[in-house]
């Protein structure tokens, strides 16, 4: 089964539900047959390359100030209450993704997409981290293990970028008009967040449909005769 898993690292619900997903695939009876593919969808892409705090993006969305308190809190205290700790929805500060991104999609190609990404997730969100401009993506890829004269002509070349802005293209056409945005095997999305246990029955229920279990149809009628391989059979006797 194939889980389609589009966010941003600098969006709170998409961290949070990156951990939701990996609870739900521990509890799955059949996680190790679940593929996970991290697709990007860049929310802030204008954002000036230094970056601004959350509290700043609040104020040029227009949003009111009590965002903060009405929407960011709590989502620090679920990711607590989750064991997700600690997790800086609010005392950070956010940038343009898209160099990020494109190191993510590298990343891909060396085959520890899931993995960087859920680190990626960890380094903003559990130290603040700063992930805008070539220089900081590129510290990151140093510590996370990926060759980073690799990583940097990756960057310089902007040979992923295309791919990025088809992830977003894709999403939008399957009718994602934000993230976290989530298709399983094709079948039907999750555009949001969700607690893990709700996720665990999505899960369950893709499962289920792409691998239907055959049972023993209802007889409607007695036949007249049957025939096995030892034979053949009718009411009374065998032939």
């Amino acid at each position: 089964m194939k889980i389609e898993f589009w966010s941003d690292i600098v969006c709170p619900y998409c961290g949070l539900m990156d951990h939701r997903l990996h609870l739900a695939l521990d509890r799955f009876e059949h996680g190790d047959q679940v593929q996970v593919i991290h697709r990007s969808f860049q929310l802030h892409p204008d954002l000036p390359r230094e970056g601004v705090s959350q509290v700043q993006l609040i104020e040029m969305a227009g949003a009111p100030a009590t965002t903060v308190d009405r929407v960011l809190r709590p989502i620090e205290r679920a990711a607590e209450a989750e064991g997700l700790t600690p997790y800086r929805a609010v005392d950070r500060t956010l940038g343009p993704t898209d160099l990020a991104h494109e190191l993510l999609a590298y990343a891909a190609d060396q085959g520890r997409g899931n993995e960087i990404w859920t680190a990626m997730f960890r380094a903003h969100f559990g130290q603040a981290r700063k992930l805008w401009t070539a220089a900081e993506v590129l510290d990151f890829a140093g510590e996370v293990g990926l060759d980073r004269a690799g990583a940097a002509e990756a960057l310089r070349s902007r040979r992923y970028r295309t791919r990025v802005a088809a992830d977003q293209r894709e999403a939008e056409r399957f009718g994602a008009r934000g993230a976290p945005f989530l298709v399983f095997d094709g079948r039907f999305a999750v555009p949001g967040a969700i607690g893990t246990d709700d996720l665990l029955g999505v899960i369950s229920k893709a499962w289920a449909e792409g691998h239907p279990t055959l049972r023993p149809l209802p007889v409607v009628t007695d036949a007249e005769g049957v025939c096995a391989p030892d034979g053949c059979a009718v009411p009374d006797r065998t032939i």
